[in-house]
């Protein structure tokens, strides 16, 4: 007897994910921009374990900010867009390898500072305040599943 296939996986259509960008007006440690984004707001960001990308040369981390706001029962996730560390597992042998000792998740947005995910479909970032001195407005952002960060955010998630 044929088992019965029930879905095929290549008919398999992946929802776009509803992520945000955040741009700083002048670079800060985490620490401080985290402290202010407290200060102005009813959430405590704190740092969780950090988002690793194992490359074939580096294993690169990037910092992840988390807090739960209680109204909306929602979870915002701020992830740095750039590499904070490198560890080198393998020598580079070829000439032209295209990986270095820093990676950015959005390769075409090297000026995003932070990444903000949130647990909800379709979240609402308005709830987060940030300074004005310190940030940019918030830019809305579809992240389509053929991209490389919606793998590794369904897999954080």
């Amino acid at each position: 007897m044929e088992i019965q296939k029930l879905y095929d996986i290549d008919d398999i259509e992946f929802e776009d994910i509803a992520i945000a960008l955040v741009r700083l007006v002048k670079h800060i440690p985490d620490h401080e921009f985290f402290f202010k984004i407290n200060q102005h707001n009813d959430l405590k960001f704190s740092r969780i374990k950090d988002l690793v990308f194992h490359g074939i040369y580096y294993d690169f981390y990037f910092p992840r900010f988390e807090a739960y706001h209680k109204h909306t029962k929602t979870c915002f996730t701020f992830i740095s867009n750039k590499s904070s560390e490198s560890n080198q597992k393998k020598l580079q042998t070829e000439l032209f390898a295209e990986e270095e000792n820093i990676k950015f998740l959005l390769n075409n947005h090297p000026e995003v500072e932070y990444i903000l995910h949130s647990s909800e479909q379709f979240p609402d970032f308005s709830v987060i305040l940030l300074a004005e001195n310190l940030a940019f407005p918030i830019q809305d952002y579809n992240l389509s599943s053929e991209e490389e960060l919606y793998q590794i955010i369904q897999y954080y998630e």
